[in-house]
Formats: structure tokens, C-alpha cells, sequence
């Protein structure tokens, strides 16, 4: 499986809860910006979308908490695409505290490609299914 990264960043203060350590939410935002690069690099860009009217809404998420991250800490995301069917794409985060190398959690989740104006999913075109394809 190819691997690439799409997010780096530090876990702010602000992103710590009353545990001391960084609150759920903020791993869900770190990893939806990494699912944008992600796509992008399939083809799946801000341009693609406004040319097209069509994009990827997320159907499934599942987020496994490994090692607790702090205010500090220095974070990176390496994903993959695990999968990709007609109209369904899987893909995988993986964090990591980009100074020890430790992985500290694993996002696993599934989109559809959308006709976003009829709301309704449509086939990825030939060059985002090889481009994802090239990504397994």
C-alpha cells in the first residue's frame, strides 16, 4: 500500500481538554484537512468539484485512540487509500507524534462520490479511479 503524507501540525493548548490531552474533536478536524489533501491527490480538488458539481461525502468514520497526544505536540498524518469501488472510496489516517514516531491513532473511513446538485452517487470518473488505484 502507498502512503502519503497530508497533514502536519502541533496540538495547541487550547485543543486540550480537563484530561490534559488533546480532545477528540481535534483529531476529527486534523484528519478531515487530511482527507482534502488526500483527495486532492486522487483528483478529487477544490477545482474538480466547482467544474463538476461533484465530490465525496463521508458515510462511515472509525477512530482508534492509540497514545494520548499534548499541548506541543508535533503531529503528522499519513494516509491511504484502502479501497475503491464504482461509487465508494475507503481510505486510512494514520497519526503519528512526528517526534517519537509513535503511532497515536488510526482513522478509518468511507465515502461516496456524489452528484452534489441531485444529491445522489455517481460513478468516479476513469482518471480519480486510476489515480486512487494507484494509491492501494
Amino acid at each position: 500500500m502507498s502512503e502519503i503524507i497530508t497533514y502536519r501540525g502541533t496540538v495547541y493548548p487550547w485543543q486540550c481538554d480537563h484530561m490534559g490531552h488533546m480532545n477528540v474533536m481535534f483529531y476529527v478536524g486534523k484528519f478531515d484537512e487530511a482527507s482534502w489533501h488526500l483527495m486532492a491527490a486522487v483528483g478529487i480538488t477544490p477545482s474538480y468539484m466547482k467544474e463538476t458539481n461533484a465530490g465525496v461525502a463521508g458515510v462511515q468514520q472509525n477512530i482508534s485512540y492509540q497514545r494520548e497526544l499534548f499541548a506541543g505536540s508535533i503531529v503528522e498524518i499519513r494516509s491511504r487509500i484502502a479501497s475503491i469501488g464504482e461509487r465508494k472510496i475507503c481510505w486510512v489516517h494514520d497519526l503519528y507524534d512526528a517526534e517519537t514516531g509513535e503511532l497515536c491513532a488510526v482513522c478509518e473511513l468511507t465515502g461516496v462520490h456524489i452528484d452534489r446538485a441531485q444529491r445522489r452517487a455517481t460513478p468516479f470518473p476513469a482518471a480519480i479511479q486510476a489515480r486512487a488505484e494507484a494509491l492501494l
